[in-house]
Protein backbone atom coordinates (compact mmCIF):
# COMPACT_ATOMS: atom_id res chain seq x y z
CA UNK A 1 0.00 0.00 0.00
CA UNK A 2 1.00 3.64 -0.56
CA UNK A 3 -0.92 5.79 1.90
CA UNK A 4 -0.26 9.58 3.12
CA UNK A 5 -2.30 12.59 3.36
CA UNK A 6 -3.96 14.52 0.13
CA UNK A 7 -1.73 15.55 -2.33
CA UNK A 8 1.85 14.19 -1.03
CA UNK A 9 2.55 12.20 -4.17
CA UNK A 10 0.75 8.87 -3.79
CA UNK A 11 -0.57 8.69 -7.24
CA UNK A 12 3.03 9.93 -8.68
CA UNK A 13 4.73 7.26 -6.78
CA UNK A 14 2.85 4.59 -8.76
CA UNK A 15 3.23 5.47 -11.45
CA UNK A 16 6.80 5.49 -11.39
CA UNK A 17 7.14 2.34 -9.58
CA UNK A 18 4.79 0.56 -12.06
CA UNK A 19 5.72 -1.68 -15.05
CA UNK A 20 2.49 -1.87 -16.46
CA UNK A 21 0.37 1.12 -17.38
CA UNK A 22 -1.45 1.92 -13.95
CA UNK A 23 -4.51 2.25 -13.42
CA UNK A 24 -6.02 5.82 -12.12
CA UNK A 25 -8.76 6.56 -10.53
CA UNK A 26 -8.22 10.43 -10.56
CA UNK A 27 -10.60 13.13 -11.43
CA UNK A 28 -10.33 16.50 -11.63
CA UNK A 29 -11.53 18.62 -8.32
CA UNK A 30 -14.50 20.33 -8.35
CA UNK A 31 -15.92 23.12 -6.82
CA UNK A 32 -17.51 20.34 -4.53
CA UNK A 33 -14.47 20.19 -2.95
CA UNK A 34 -13.97 23.71 -1.91
CA UNK A 35 -13.96 23.66 2.12
CA UNK A 36 -13.39 19.40 1.91
CA UNK A 37 -9.99 18.82 0.98
CA UNK A 38 -7.77 21.31 2.03
CA UNK A 39 -5.77 22.35 -1.15
CA UNK A 40 -4.12 25.21 0.26
CA UNK A 41 -0.71 23.81 0.68
CA UNK A 42 -0.98 22.20 -2.86
CA UNK A 43 -2.74 25.48 -5.01
CA UNK A 44 -1.51 23.68 -8.30
CA UNK A 45 -3.68 20.34 -7.90
CA UNK A 46 -6.15 19.65 -10.02
CA UNK A 47 -7.16 16.18 -9.61
CA UNK A 48 -7.21 14.34 -6.67
CA UNK A 49 -7.72 10.18 -6.66
CA UNK A 50 -11.36 8.91 -5.90
CA UNK A 51 -10.74 5.15 -5.00
CA UNK A 52 -7.48 3.63 -5.56
CA UNK A 53 -4.51 3.27 -8.08
CA UNK A 54 -3.05 0.66 -8.92
CA UNK A 55 0.18 -0.61 -10.53
CA UNK A 56 2.82 -4.10 -10.81
CA UNK A 57 6.42 -4.36 -10.04
CA UNK A 58 8.14 -7.40 -10.31
CA UNK A 59 10.98 -8.10 -8.60
CA UNK A 60 12.13 -11.10 -9.32
CA UNK A 61 10.30 -14.73 -10.44
CA UNK A 62 9.30 -15.48 -7.28
CA UNK A 63 7.92 -11.74 -6.22
CA UNK A 64 5.39 -9.62 -7.96
CA UNK A 65 4.40 -6.88 -5.93
CA UNK A 66 1.11 -5.19 -6.58
CA UNK A 67 0.70 -1.83 -5.66
CA UNK A 68 -2.14 0.25 -3.99
CA UNK A 69 -2.41 3.94 -4.06
CA UNK A 70 -5.10 4.95 -1.48
CA UNK A 71 -7.00 8.36 -1.47
CA UNK A 72 -5.25 10.41 1.02
CA UNK A 73 -9.05 12.41 2.64
CA UNK A 74 -10.36 10.56 5.55
CA UNK A 75 -13.60 10.12 3.83
CA UNK A 76 -12.23 7.37 1.61
CA UNK A 77 -9.94 5.78 4.40
CA UNK A 78 -12.84 2.63 4.73
CA UNK A 79 -11.53 1.37 1.71
CA UNK A 80 -8.00 1.30 3.85
CA UNK A 81 -9.16 -2.05 5.57
CA UNK A 82 -9.20 -3.96 2.03
CA UNK A 83 -6.38 -3.12 0.78
CA UNK A 84 -4.59 -3.69 3.63
CA UNK A 85 -5.64 -7.37 3.35
CA UNK A 86 -2.38 -9.67 2.35
CA UNK A 87 -0.10 -6.92 2.11
CA UNK A 88 2.97 -7.49 2.82
CA UNK A 89 3.58 -3.66 4.17
CA UNK A 90 2.93 0.34 3.11
CA UNK A 91 4.99 2.98 2.32
CA UNK A 92 3.85 6.27 4.22
CA UNK A 93 4.40 8.92 2.31
CA UNK A 94 5.09 12.57 4.00
CA UNK A 95 5.58 16.04 2.84
CA UNK A 96 7.31 17.85 5.31
CA UNK A 97 5.62 21.00 4.69
CA UNK A 98 2.22 19.17 6.09
CA UNK A 99 3.32 16.77 8.71
CA UNK A 100 0.08 16.01 10.90
CA UNK A 101 -1.18 14.75 7.40
CA UNK A 102 0.42 11.95 7.54
CA UNK A 103 -0.13 10.43 11.44
CA UNK A 104 -3.52 8.98 10.61
CA UNK A 105 -1.25 6.84 8.55
CA UNK A 106 1.10 5.71 10.64
CA UNK A 107 -1.62 5.04 13.18
CA UNK A 108 -3.82 3.04 11.19
CA UNK A 109 -0.98 0.83 10.21
CA UNK A 110 0.93 0.30 14.18
CA UNK A 111 -2.29 -0.44 15.04
CA UNK A 112 -3.09 -3.28 12.69
CA UNK A 113 0.76 -4.64 13.29
CA UNK A 114 1.24 -3.96 9.32
CA UNK A 115 5.18 -3.47 8.39
CA UNK A 116 5.48 0.07 7.50
CA UNK A 117 8.25 2.53 5.74
CA UNK A 118 8.32 6.49 5.90
CA UNK A 119 9.10 7.89 2.93
CA UNK A 120 9.80 11.21 2.55
CA UNK A 121 8.78 12.97 -0.97
CA UNK A 122 11.62 15.67 -1.61
CA UNK A 123 8.84 18.63 -1.49
CA UNK A 124 10.57 22.04 -1.16
CA UNK A 125 12.09 22.62 2.47
CA UNK A 126 12.47 18.72 2.94
CA UNK A 127 16.06 18.91 3.37
CA UNK A 128 15.86 21.39 5.96
CA UNK A 129 15.05 18.74 8.34
CA UNK A 130 17.76 15.69 9.47
CA UNK A 131 16.09 12.14 9.75
CA UNK A 132 16.10 12.69 13.66
CA UNK A 133 14.53 15.74 13.66
CA UNK A 134 12.23 13.93 11.40
CA UNK A 135 11.74 10.83 13.54
CA UNK A 136 10.98 13.37 16.72
CA UNK A 137 8.61 14.52 14.84
CA UNK A 138 6.58 11.79 13.70
CA UNK A 139 7.67 9.68 16.95
CA UNK A 140 8.55 6.52 15.18
CA UNK A 141 9.88 3.54 16.65
CA UNK A 142 13.59 3.43 16.22
CA UNK A 143 13.09 0.07 14.02
CA UNK A 144 10.39 2.09 11.39
CA UNK A 145 12.11 2.71 7.95
CA UNK A 146 12.62 6.15 7.57
CA UNK A 147 13.91 7.29 3.95
CA UNK A 148 14.05 10.31 1.28
CA UNK A 149 12.40 9.96 -2.04
CA UNK A 150 11.30 11.60 -4.96
CA UNK A 151 8.13 10.12 -5.92
CA UNK A 152 8.63 11.21 -9.64
CA UNK A 153 11.84 9.32 -9.74
CA UNK A 154 11.72 5.21 -10.55
CA UNK A 155 15.46 4.17 -9.22
CA UNK A 156 14.18 6.93 -5.78
CA UNK A 157 11.10 5.11 -5.01
CA UNK A 158 12.08 2.07 -5.52
CA UNK A 159 14.40 2.32 -2.30
CA UNK A 160 11.67 3.21 -0.01
CA UNK A 161 10.08 -0.36 -1.82
CA UNK A 162 13.34 -2.39 -0.91
CA UNK A 163 13.21 -1.29 2.61
CA UNK A 164 10.02 -2.23 3.27
CA UNK A 165 10.17 -5.50 1.93
CA UNK A 166 13.29 -5.76 4.18
CA UNK A 167 11.38 -4.66 7.40
CA UNK A 168 8.81 -7.47 6.55
CA UNK A 169 10.52 -9.87 5.81
CA UNK A 170 12.32 -9.38 9.53
CA UNK A 171 9.11 -9.04 10.72
CA UNK A 172 9.52 -6.33 12.36
CA UNK A 173 5.73 -3.97 13.20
Amino acid sequence: MIAGGFGVGKTTLVHALSEIPPLSTEQEMTSLSVGVDDAEAVPDKQTTTVAMDFGRLTVDAGMILYLFGTPGQSRFWFMWDELARGAVGAVVLVDLRRVDDCFAAIDYFENRGVPFVVAVNGFPTADEYDDETVRDALVLRPECPLVRVDARDHRSSLEALIRLVEHSLQGSH
